[in-house]
């Protein structure tokens, strides 16, 4: 399973561009801001599109009571998340190579992707309830104190994905380059599952 072997190993180091590239982009908009404020969620931390955007997304948060936007140390996340992908990538390499070989069955390439795609789950999983906890955990001593049409307080919880109108300030929540590297990466596992399927029949149709 030569060719399965490679594309399994290549979809396996696709990960390493979470380590370099963010993994999601938010971008807040608004009149006042003829550049929108933005957010590169990276697996390591958080870090502004430009210099000074954490600080002036904080500033504006300290107003209707959201808290700071994390730092590396604030959230276990941080910590957890690239020794996880640097584990993922490891065991797809060695099942590549061991593939390449022959000394796996092609089925262990789905199982990668299996694992992989749970965990993506549960990253995702983790990542809403840490926004719904950013948007709606304020502090009850903020200065601007803001109610729905039915008197209960206003929340701000930033959308997964997509758009969302929050006040004045058009807000976008979009996948961003290692987010894509990965999806890239996790389908060539899944054809290499394929092609390796292909291989194996071959080889059995080949032997006496």
């Amino acid at each position: 399973m030569r060719k399965a072997g490679i594309l399994m190993i290549i979809g396996s180091l696709l990960l390493l561009g979470l380590f370099k590239f963010p993994l999601w982009n938010i971008m807040l908009g608004a009149p006042q801001y003829p550049d929108p404020l933005g957010m590169d969620i990276y697996i390591e931390g958080i870090k502004g599109v430009q210099e000074f955007d954490i600080k002036n997304i904080d500033g504006l948060n300290h107003y209707i009571g959201m808290k700071t936007i994390p730092q590396p140390e604030d959230m276990w996340e941080f910590e957890v998340f690239p020794t996880v992908i640097a584990i993922m990538v490891a065991i797809g390499v060695v099942i590549g190579l061991l593939g390449f070989f022959g000394k796996v069955n092609y089925k262990w390439f789905l199982g990668w992707f299996i694992l992989m795609s749970v965990l993506g789950i549960l990253g995702m999983y983790d990542f809403n309830a840490w926004l719904i906890d950013y948007g709606t955990n304020l502090d009850p001593k903020a200065i601007m104190k803001l109610l729905n049409p039915d008197g209960t307080p206003m929340t701000y919880k930033p959308p997964l994905i997509g758009y969302q109108k929050m006040l004045n300030f058009d807000v976008d929540s979009w996948p961003a380059t290692g987010a894509y590297m990965m999806f890239v990466g996790m389908m060539l596992t899944v054809v290499a599952f394929f092609v390796g399927k292909k291989e194996y029949k071959k080889l059995r149709k080949i032997k006496p």
